[in-house]
């Protein structure tokens, strides 16, 4: 099986893995539900997995934005990247000025366009010239994203917006109630796909629209003329009846009840032929006041309304759902379907860049399309493998789809050091089941903490969640420096223990002297059980499956069902 034909499930930030690992024009749809800007802070995965929330830490859904540095240079180099995007240097001035204002009045709002902007960016060269992108997003954003996706992709070139209801009702103390999502349709060009998918009725659009009824149901009497004067019989009278300035508009044979007997010959037959077989076979609706006859469409035979640009009858994922993993912001697996049934056809390749829980890669793989999707977080990747991979859909790892961007030996952690020390040492913390800390840097501090059970008063009633507090190290040149600093973490701060993980081996003697100053923190007794206050692992040891000795750790994962690619 060919790279190519393999469906992709990439540990990262999609910004590098769009960049190095995605073609040009590749992808048929892309569906992207991004962090909204809304100052929320998702961290349900996290709870679940420790039992509570824990506020000074990153998650797949960080929503907080600040200008820090990697923000600040990702917005000087923004114009470059939009002109080599095809942007036009108007847009471009107006960028720049716009993002000046934003500076100083809305700093945060800033960080979170340039985030967006360079994305995109990488998304429209990725997409082919018959894609289309679906980009979902709250109304608190929704209006500053779409500025710059008519910039990016061309005003021409936007579809809809799509407004998806996703509540009845919600309590507003002195605004509307707010009950609906906002999704930007756009298309790569003039020429895209687009298929022909229909909603069906409500009860109150069936009582509305199908107000009469006959021997055979309800129907809803429709005109049998469509606009514009023709010259052929479509245009001529009927039983006296002259259509005018229009002409006579025949159903399709899709609006025919499967009780209609069409004669021989039906559809050689002049318009007005046509329609006296119709009217035989009571299909012809005659109002009592008025001389224009309408055609009967029955509901029973009603297949439902093309798709509108208000999506009212697909309800947020009940919390009993089977679908459901727990995430605040999952979206049901309905209307993913609906965009990938609408937008692509079968074996056509749709991408998630912001996957999550990847309720985008079940519905293409249901519907028989192709799928790459990209997180950020670990624990993410480790969830969509084992609980919608392989427990919900039966999928097998090797065979139906590839895990990439995970290191799986020495060689593979040495390689994502080198490419990207923030993601390696965010890549250690969580592989040991920790948490990674929302301070980002290559280098110094506190980079995550692992969280673990204590008893109280020497029983086994959970007193609460502790700390190790965890330091990563990739160089070549760790020193007895780094110990002593963790020591001064271990004194100053809440961790009742504290680790260090080094990507290389230290060497004999360094590792007998950095384990002999570990020994003196000594040890946390729990229960009898001896737990050492300082800690260390290799990044080989952690491959080997070795993990810190604590008292029960949260949030573990069954790693024998984790397969790595």
């Amino acid at each position: 099986m060919t790279e190519d034909s393999t469906n992709k499930l990439y540990y990262g930030d999609c910004l590098t893995i769009m960049r190095d690992h995605m073609n040009l024009g590749s992808v048929d749809l892309i569906y992207l539900d991004p962090p909204f800007k809304s100052n929320r802070d998702y961290n349900v995965i996290y709870k679940d997995e420790t039992g509570r929330p824990l506020p000074d830490q990153v998650n797949a859904f960080c929503d907080l934005w600040e200008l820090d540095e990697d923000r600040q240079r990702a917005l000087k180099a923004m114009p470059v990247l939009m002109r080599e995007a095809g942007i036009d240097d108007a847009t471009v001035e107006f960028w720049r000025l716009w993002m000046n204002a934003l500076r100083g009045t809305h700093p945060e709002l800033l960080a979170y366009l340039s985030y967006m902007v360079e994305r995109l960016l990488l998304m429209k060269g990725i997409l082919k010239p018959t894609g289309s992108i679906y980009l979902h997003c709250d109304p608190t954003a929704s209006h500053y994203i779409k500025v710059m996706m008519d910039a990016i992709f061309r005003h021409e070139n936007f579809r809809n917006e799509i407004i998806w209801r996703r509540t009845g009702a919600h309590g507003g103390a002195k605004r509307w109630g707010p009950i609906h999502d906002v999704i930007l349709f756009y298309t790569r060009g003039e020429t895209y796909t687009w298929n022909r998918v229909l909603e069906a009725y409500g009860s109150d659009y069936v009582d509305l629209h199908y107000r009469y009824e006959d021997a055979f149901g309800r129907f809803q009497a429709i005109s049998l003329t469509g606009p514009g004067a023709r010259t052929g019989s479509s245009g001529q009278p009927w039983r006296g009846i002259n259509p005018g300035d229009r002409h006579w508009a025949l159903p399709s044979n899709r609006a025919l009840p499967e009780w209609f007997t069409a004669p021989d010959g039906y559809e050689s037959m002049t318009t007005q032929e046509r329609l006296d077989v119709l009217d035989e076979q009571d299909m012809i609706y005659w109002p009592p006041r008025g001389t224009m006859p309408r055609f009967k469409r029955y509901a029973s035979i009603s297949e439902g309304n093309p798709v509108q640009d208000i999506i009212w009858d697909i309800r947020p994922i009940s919390s009993h759902a089977d679908e459901r993993l727990g995430y605040a912001t999952q979206k049901p697996l309905k209307l993913l379907e609906r965009i990938i049934e609408a937008s692509t056809n079968p074996g056509e390749t749709v991408f998630d860049p912001f996957c999550g829980c990847a309720t985008t890669v079940e519905a293409a793989h249901k519907l028989g399309r192709k799928w790459i999707g990209i997180d950020i977080a670990i624990h993410a990747i480790k969830r969509v493998a084992k609980k919608r991979l392989q427990e919900r859909l039966r999928l097998v790892e090797g065979e139906h789809f590839t895990i990439q961007g995970v290191p799986r030996d020495i060689e593979g952690a040495r390689d994502l050091w080198s490419r990207d020390k923030y993601h390696f040492q965010k890549w250690a913390v969580e592989e040991i089941d920790g948490f990674v800390t929302t301070k980002r840097t290559a280098d110094g501090g506190v980079d995550g903490r692992l969280y673990f059970g204590m008893p109280e008063n020497d029983a086994y009633k959970p007193r609460g969640l502790e700390s190790m507090a965890i330091e990563v190290k990739g160089g070549k040149n760790v020193g007895i420096n780094v110990v002593r600093e963790l020591r001064g973490v271990l004194d100053n701060d809440q961790a009742l223990m504290v680790g260090l993980i080094v990507l290389e081996p230290l060497g004999e003697r360094k590792e007998r002297n950095f384990r002999k100053f570990m020994a003196d923190a000594g040890d946390l007794d729990v229960l009898g059980m001896k737990y050492a206050r300082m800690q260390i692992l290799t990044v080989e040891e952690i491959l080997d499956g070795k993990r810190f000795h604590t008292p029960g750790a949260v949030g573990r994962v069954d790693q024998a069902a984790l397969p790595l690619t």
